[in-house]
């Protein structure tokens, strides 16, 4: 209420003006366009949904801050009597903290936009110029300032463009014939046509399309200078005559200028120096170890420690090839990827007599060990709070062929819903585990796939071992794991990964424990056998830690028609599903499964606020083992399913499309986020439902935020289970991101989706099942806001989620029935939630 009740003009001095509004209006249109509305000099102070809270923060502010301070002391004589409680330096600490207190808060506020009219003539020359550079050559311009008398001001910019400018003609001047012909072998991806309306950024682009294409043609002493256009309007106001100008190359001596053409230049030798610094490179003479492999000379001033070929296979320049920059260009690439240098450099030394370069390539060599850590905070169902922590240690160059070998380990520990048991300690749940990663900088098959996957797209095989145990999550499992994967880049935004080999071996070491996890399901076991007389009223099935217990008595009595209950009962359906539920969870999981994951990431840096991602992933699992059973006529087991090692493979398909779009300007915090989410897993074969670890779950800091992790769906049932896991999710989240003051960002979002059984056997309640598209009926939505503070390395995230419609609610009773702080989820994340 303070901050609303202050002017926004309360900082503004009499005859000035608060800018609070710039409009554009082309050819009698107000238009929208963010590029032309980035334009003016001038613009209004920020706003969130057209409320300037960054310019209240700053009109908190008082001027004179120090003079008011001062005459504050002398008044009603305060100044003797603070200075006969406090000590003189208190007193200017207390004047001080005043002083530091009004600076922060013009710091993290926004002074006024006044309206200054000089830098309204320059927007309007500036806008004048956008539409001459896009073919307007004889656009109008004008403007008109509105001055209100509360001494705020408006800015209202008209422009008309007028008929365009057209290429009328285009001819071309190239003295050097070789560099003429290769222009004219290209002419068709020309940038520049007859007939086509005049744009400056196209000269542009096509100064740099012909100084890429000669660059890559052999000519090393080619540059962009020598690409020139004169453009003649002589002719008419709306036509224009072009012609292209490629002049011979300069040449300066010391005290003139001569000019001659172009020449092709080609590769003379290639040398590699292995472990270059400034100190060595000083004296040549001191290198000890040195070798040719393929063309290439290898020199080290140390004793070699790299294979050749591990350094010549990251090499695009070859001996005796005609010089491009692009090879220059890939090797830069391919070296820093190898993640093995510091700032590898590519030097070319010219010699005129023949027209040859000699490439120098110079690497200094990073530690061979480096340590590393890494810190989580997380929350969900049944997690109050969690700390996950990790530790790596990185050896480079291992085997002496740029490999990379990475140990690490990881360890978690958090406090579950039942942590306020006096009995247990507080962090009751922990998880512990480490791996150990070999990566190779090329594909390591037995084939030749050069073809295939070139070098020029980075590729490189991983192998990776890991072991994780966990206890007091459901029922404390080990779980080992193997992968083989490819890696490659067909372009910067493009990565791919085929995980030929992915094995997953899951042992649940406390399966009698079930009902002690699953008390959701043991509740409503007992409520079936009270009131079917199973039990008294006051009784309960017992469920001590053994094999098999009394509750499971119950399940094989009431499926084997030994109670009342008779198939179609409510009752007899529920005790069904607990039953399939508890088989599906207390199982061991054998999985082999070959994925493919594309990923297309359109981001240039982390300032950039406007780019899309895409990621595709596709798993087939279990065919393999299928084959060779088939083959080798395994038996089955009393389940009609094969065996490995006593454990059952799962057999199903997967599939992923995850798609995010930023909206925003480059360096900007005022950025729209949206992310669209689908994921399907069908079981086969020698499978009839998904494995735990590979179903999808909905809630959490990172989906949708109104419910915790696990705590969604499926469908529109009642959550009665601790873990709530599917086959089929469907997710979207829309969330606006802005700065508040200084480091602090704020957001507001809406987070759809839910999870669903589908495509097994899994006898589930309709309210659970994806039936069709009524289904979508039952998609929950929550909404929110959050506060996160911006470390500039890492985001702290805060989120509050509100159920806005819950599905498990009855209908008509699902909007906004617990849209309350006491029913909101709060969620602690690192980062932004995609």
């Amino acid at each position: 209420m303070l901050i609303v009740s202050c002017s926004t003009v309360k900082r503004v001095k009499d005859g000035k003006f608060l800018l609070t509004e710039n409009e554009i209006e082309v050819d009698g249109k107000v238009t929208s366009n963010e590029r032309l509305n980035n334009i003016p000099l001038q613009k209004p102070n920020s706003s969130i949904n057209f409320f300037p809270l960054n310019l209240h923060i700053y009109n908190l502010a008082r001027p004179n801050r120090d003079s008011i301070f001062e005459a504050w002391l002398d008044k009603s004589n305060r100044r003797k009597r603070l200075t006969n409680t406090l000590s003189k330096k208190q007193l200017n600490k207390l004047k001080q903290s005043t002083l530091n207190f009004n600076t922060w808060l013009k710091r993290i506020g926004e002074a006024p936009t006044i309206l200054n009219e000089e830098k309204t003539e320059k927007t309007k020359s500036r806008l004048r110029a956008y539409y001459y550079k896009r073919g307007f050559l004889y656009n109008e311009v004008n403007y008109t300032i509105e001055k209100d008398s509360n001494k705020k001001a408006k800015v209202k910019y008209t422009i008309t463009k007028n008929l365009p400018s057209i290429i009328d003609t285009l001819k071309t001047t190239i003295k050097t014939p070789i560099i003429d012909s290769i222009y004219k072998a290209s002419i068709y991806a020309s940038l520049i046509k007859e007939g086509q309306k005049y744009d400056e950024d196209n000269f542009t682009n096509e100064r740099l399309r012909i100084n890429k294409l000669m660059r890559n043609s052999g000519f090393y002493f080619f540059g962009q200078d020598y690409v020139r256009f004169e453009i003649d309007t002589f002719k008419s106001r709306n036509s224009l005559n072009t012609e292209l100008f490629i002049d011979n190359r300069i040449i300066r001596y010391s005290d003139s200028t001569s000019t001659r053409p172009f020449k092709v230049f080609k590769i003379k030798a290639v040398n590699i120096i292995t472990d270059a610094s400034n100190e060595n490179l000083i004296d040549t003479k001191q290198i000890k170890d040195s070798t040719t492999y393929n063309g290439y000379n290898l020199y080290s001033f140390n004793k070699l420690k790299f294979k050749p070929k591990a350094l010549t296979d990251a090499i695009f320049i070859k001996k005796g090839d005609v010089y491009r920059d692009i090879d220059r260009t890939r090797t830069s690439d391919y070296l820093n990827q190898l993640q093995m240098f510091r700032y590898p450099t590519v030097d070319y030394v010219a010699d005129e007599t023949d027209s040859t370069l000699v490439a120098n390539i110079l690497l200094s060599p990073l530690k061979k060990y480096k340590l590393q850590f890494a810190f989580d905070v997380s929350q969900s169902n049944i997690q109050t709070i969690g700390f996950a922590f990790s530790t790596g240690l990185k050896i480079r160059n291992i085997f002496r062929g740029a490999e990379t070998l990475d140990i690490s380990a990881l360890g978690s520990i958090g406090a579950s819903k039942d942590a306020g048991n006096n009995e247990d300690s507080f962090f009751d749940i922990n998880e512990f585990g480490g791996s150990v990663g070999l990566t190779i900088p090329r594909i390591f098959f037995p084939l030749n796939t050069n073809n295939i996957i070139p070098k020029s797209m980075s590729p490189n095989t991983k192998i990776n071992i890991s072991a994780t145990s966990q206890q007091n999550i459901g029922l404390d499992r080990q779980t080992l794991s193997s992968i083989l994967a490819y890696n490659w880049f067909p372009s910067k935004k493009v990565t791919n990964r085929l995980e030929l080999f992915n094995i997953q071996y899951v042992r649940n070491l406390n399966p009698e424990n079930y009902f002690g996890v699953y008390s959701n399901s043991f509740d409503r076991l007992n409520d079936i056998a009270k009131d079917i007389g199973y039990i008294g009223s006051n009784d309960e099935l017992l469920n001590p830690p053994s094999d098999y217990g009394p509750a499971d008595v119950f399940i094989d009595d009431v499926l084997n028609n030994n109670t009342s209950l008779s198939q179609g009962d409510v009752g007899y359906t529920d005790v069904n599903n607990i039953n399939q539920r508890q088989d599906r969870l207390t199982e061991n999981n054998l999985i082999l499964s070959t994925n493919f994951n594309y990923t297309r990431d359109t981001r240039i840096d982390l300032s950039d606020n406007n780019f899309s991602r895409f990621k595709y992933h596709v798993e087939l699992a279990g065919n393999l083992l299928s084959g060779i059973s088939n083959l080798t006529n395994s038996n089955r087991n009393s389940n009609g399913r094969y065996e490995i090692l006593n454990v059952p493979f799962s057999q199903y398909f997967k599939t992923e499309l995850d798609y995010v779009k930023y909206f925003g300007k480059r360096g900007r915090k005022n950025v729209l986020a949206a992310r669209a989410y689908f994921g399907i897993a069908i079981p086969f074969g020698n499978s009839s439902n998904i494995p735990f670890v590979e179903s999808f779950f909905a809630g959490g800091p990172n989906d949708n935020r109104a419910w915790t992790a696990y705590n969604l769906g499926p469908g529109s049932s009642q959550n009665t289970n601790e873990f709530n896991e599917a086959n089929l999710k469907l997710h979207f989240s829309l969330e606006q991101r802005f700065n508040l003051f200084g480091n602090f960002d704020g957001a507001l979002f809406v987070d759809a989706g839910n999870i669903w059984n589908a495509f097994g056997n899994v006898e589930d309640d309709p309210q659970s099942t994806f039936n069709n598209f009524k289904s979508l009926r039952n998609i929950a939505v929550g909404s929110g806001f959050g506060i996160r503070y911006d470390f500039t390395f890492f985001v702290l995230r805060s989120d509050i989620g509100f159920k806005t419609y819950d599905p498990s609610l009855t209908k008509g009773n699902r909007w906004f029935t617990n849209y309350n702080f006491s029913k909101a989820t709060y969620n602690i994340g690192i980062n932004y939630p995609f």
